[in-house]
């Protein structure tokens, strides 16, 4: 695990995020809030269909802005579904991912959630190396800490063991100020 000064601490884990307990899971959508695939698909198989009925109330979601969403059966009050891409499987850039993370987060905050659960935003479909995904989520997280209030953990989460290795290695950049390991 990692601190961050502001009392927000980040664990990195390799797991399912569909397994994971906390107030809040994201999913790293498509602005039509379509959960057809990937971690999308994932979280709707394992929490139920409501979530992308409850989601689709919302489309379009520009990239930048996330919503929440019931999270149906999974172990988490919400769901924030932040758009990393305009149209289903489609390539992005590390700057949207960077951008969904922050909103992602900023979501989160505003529905009071404690606990956030972050899988490799826009790594699957959307064509976004691990470490450049690791390293717009890093910086995200960074500029985010001086504004949490509620959220208090931060959980990085992913099946690709390439992903979590990369968030490893960019929360020990000085730049991303993740200042130590806590055991």
């Amino acid at each position: 695990m990692i601190t961050m000064t502001s009392e927000v601490t980040i664990e990195i884990l390799e797991g399912d995020i569909t397994k994971q307990k906390a107030d809040a899971i994201c999913n790293p959508a498509n602005s039509l809030l379509l959960m057809g695939g990937g971690a999308a698909g994932a979280i709707k198989r394992a929490g139920g269909v409501e979530i992308e009925k409850e989601a689709l109330k919302y489309a379009p979601v520009p990239v930048g802005q996330a919503v929440a969403t019931g999270a149906g059966k999974l172990n988490s009050k919400w769901v924030i579904h932040a758009p990393t891409m305009e149209r289903p499987a489609m390539s992005t850039t590390a700057e949207k991912v960077y951008l969904a993370t922050k909103a992602a987060l900023v979501c989160a905050e505003r529905v009071g959630a404690k606990e956030l659960v972050l899988p490799g935003m826009g790594t699957g479909v959307g064509g976004v190396s691990p470490e450049d995904a690791a390293e717009a989520m890093m910086r995200a997280i960074a500029e985010f800490k001086r504004e949490a209030k509620s959220l208090k953990k931060i959980i990085l989460c992913d099946i690709d063991r390439e992903m979590v290795k990369a968030w490893q290695k960019a929360g020990l950049k000085p730049e991303n100020i993740l200042t130590s390991w806590v055991d």
